[in-house]
């Protein structure tokens, strides 16, 4: 396979083999952008454009970009080398060789055929031009030496920083916790451009008691760990989310730990697994620079957010790893565990409920006693020692959800250290008999004239209350008979009157009590994914999907006008009259009115062909 062969054609036909997962992940490692691109020719163009080709070498280590440039080199000369020729010229070994080369032919820079490796054309010429620009030469990325080796960590350096390194770890297990919890309760919108819209990430931020800046920051935390997702333009929890809180803080935060772990780019994962005891800082970045020349900001703010996020998760104190960050790089998520698990909190399963209706526990509660406060409670402060507050509110929500009055007295029995308290007794049992007896329910718009929602009561007078509320002037409640007309959404009204502190629970068209509208919307509201990479791979498939793969009409067309555009040489076979093919090669010149007007290069004269007798395109 001659360098040549690296044109839109060739690659294009290699395009349209390759399945559509595979595709969809080249689109999306590459950035190609969905404007104008309407067939496999058009994406093999937009791949091997020069900008685009320079933007995907500049995020290859040096071996593999030293093998491109090797390749493309002794492609010119020799022709396309074997992995044997370029473990000679590489100083490399075979298997080596076999593994840069399916990097790089993986992001569309590299052309495999019968073991032989070239190069497209486009990538050649990009390479060649690196001099200019103050890049390395191809002798340059084979033989430049890397930077000395980095500081190691000293024991007392190692044992200083894992303390606070494991608070981080605690800290940041606990805040994704509650963002899953928030997301549950409400879907969070992703803006276009980038990051949580403002409204949901203060929403988020005061739900997780952290600042504003760092929710997508944690949000990109629980992605990579399978426990939050984009669903349709917003953030929700993922199918793995609910089994994930129910386990020990431990276990939670090795999951992120490891998905950290998971996620690191394998160059990224094999520099720092062979660095796991040495300091980061600037020694680390002077070597990635090395390792990515061309790499520039980008290769430096992807080194910082992979160490960013490797501080949320105590793996790393400053430039320094921790214990169990050393050990997670080197042995693995089990290793990092038990390295981690001196330092963590202890957990507890009790709570002392006193009689103003607080409930305190001494330590993290264990996720299921956890999660039963949060249904009969509302969070109060998040520390290792939480507050939980129980009130007509919160136990009306567990009522809704399903829970019994005796359920929740026998539980703060068992898990009380200080006993059911007489006020909490009181509280239990008045709620039970008003259970119901606030109502909010959804209007059909037109029925009541400006009015959306209502809320009414069993007894008249329990809306007196709400009507002079000063917390609920904005909802203009207007009285009528038993009930308050709201001029706002059910859902509006709803969370209004509990955040107001008032026990109300929702209702159907036939009064039958269900749960928050939040909540049906949630269990009932999935949008499709709106990858963008996949749409483009769904399009750019329909196109072809009616015509064979090497001799369909529309495909062969598409050749011979590339051919013509880029004033490429191919060889065109012809089917004869009699049924017999002919092979010519020739450089296209025009292509109109179903015929081929191109210049014969071998006999040296001008050919019209009918492009119906064409039976094949192939790059030369």
């Amino acid at each position: 396979m001659p360098a040549s062969s690296g044109s839109a054609l060739g690659l294009a036909a290699r395009l349209r083999g390759l399945d559509d997962a595979a595709l969809a992940r080249l689109v999306a490692a590459r950035g190609v952008r969905a404007h104008g691109i309407d067939d496999f020719f058009d994406l093999a163009e937009a791949l091997l454009d020069r900008g685009s080709v320079q933007a995907a070498l500049q995020r290859l280590d040096r071996p593999v970009l030293a093998l491109l440039a090797t390749a493309g080199e002794l492609a010119a000369t020799e022709g396309a080398p074997t992995a044997v020729r370029l473990a000679e010229e590489l100083g490399a070994t075979v298997d080596e060789v076999e593994q840069r080369a399916r990097v790089a032919e993986d992001v569309a820079l590299l052309g495999v055929e019968s073991g032989r490796y070239a190069p497209w054309d486009a990538v050649v010429e990009q390479l060649r031009a690196w001099p200019a620009f103050g890049l390395p030469t191809r002798e340059h990325l084979i033989a430049d030496p890397p930077p000395a080796a980095l500081e190691p960590v000293s024991e007392t350096d190692a044992r200083f920083v894992d303390r606070g390194a494991a608070e981080r770890a605690f800290a940041t297990t606990t805040t994704v916790s509650e963002l899953l919890r928030a997301l549950d309760a409400q879907p969070a919108r992703q803006l276009s451009r980038g990051g949580v819209a403002l409204p949901d990430g203060r929403r988020l931020a005061a739900a997780a008691g952290i600042e504003g800046d760092t929710v997508d920051r944690l949000l990109d935390v629980a992605s990579r760990a399978g426990l939050a997702r984009l669903d349709g333009g917003s953030w929700i929890p993922d199918v793995d989310a609910a089994g994930w809180l129910r386990r020990p803080r431990l276990e939670r935060w090795a999951r992120l730990a490891g998905a950290w772990l998971e996620r690191l780019p394998d160059d990224l994962l094999v520099l720092l697994r062979s660095r796991a005891h040495a300091q980061w800082g600037e020694g680390l970045l002077d070597f990635v620079a090395w390792l990515f020349p061309a790499g520039g900001d980008w290769v430096r703010d992807r080194v910082m957010v992979v160490a960013r996020e490797a501080e949320l998760l105590g793996l790393l104190s400053g430039a320094t790893p921790s214990t169990a960050g050393a050990a997670l790089l080197v042995d693995g998520e089990e290793a990092a565990s038990e390295a981690m698990r001196a330092l963590f909190p202890t957990e507890v399963d009790r709570i002392y409920l006193q009689p103003d209706l607080s409930a305190i526990a001494p330590g993290p509660l264990v996720a299921e006693v956890d999660d039963r406060m949060r249904r009969i409670a509302d969070v109060e402060t998040l520390e290792l020692a939480s507050t939980y507050r129980v009130s007509e509110a919160s136990i009306t929500r567990a009522l809704v959800a399903g829970e019994t009055v005796d359920g929740i007295r026998d539980f703060l029995a068992a898990t009380s250290l200080t006993g059911v308290p007489q006020p909490v007794e009181y509280l239990l049992d008045d709620t039970a008999q008003r259970f119901g007896s606030l109502r909010v329910g959804a209007l059909d718009p037109g029925v009541v004239q400006g009015s959306l929602s209502y809320v009414r009561a069993s007894d008249a007078a329990l809306l007196e209350p709400l009507a002079v509320d000063p917390a609920l002037a904005a909802l203009d409640l207007v009285r009528d008979g038993n009930r308050l007309l709201c001029r706002y959404t059910e859902e509006v009204l709803y969370d209004a009157l509990v955040e107001a502190r008032y026990a109300v629970v929702t209702e159907d068209a036939v009064g039958t009590i269900v749960p928050p509208p939040r909540h049906r919307r949630a269990a009932g509201e999935r949008v499709t994914s709106d990858d963008t990479a996949v749409l483009l791979v769904q399009h750019v498939r329909s196109g072809a999907a009616a015509e064979p793969a090497d001799t369909g009409r529309a495909w062969l067309e598409r050749q011979l006008e590339l051919a013509v555009k880029n004033r490429m040489t191919v060889v065109v076979s012809v089917r004869l009259p009699d049924g017999s093919d002919v092979e010519y090669l020739v450089e296209p010149a025009s292509l109109a009115g179903g015929r081929l007007r191109a210049r014969d290069r071998r006999a040296d004269i001008e050919r019209t062909l009918p492009v119906s007798s064409i039976t094949a395109v192939t790059p030369r």
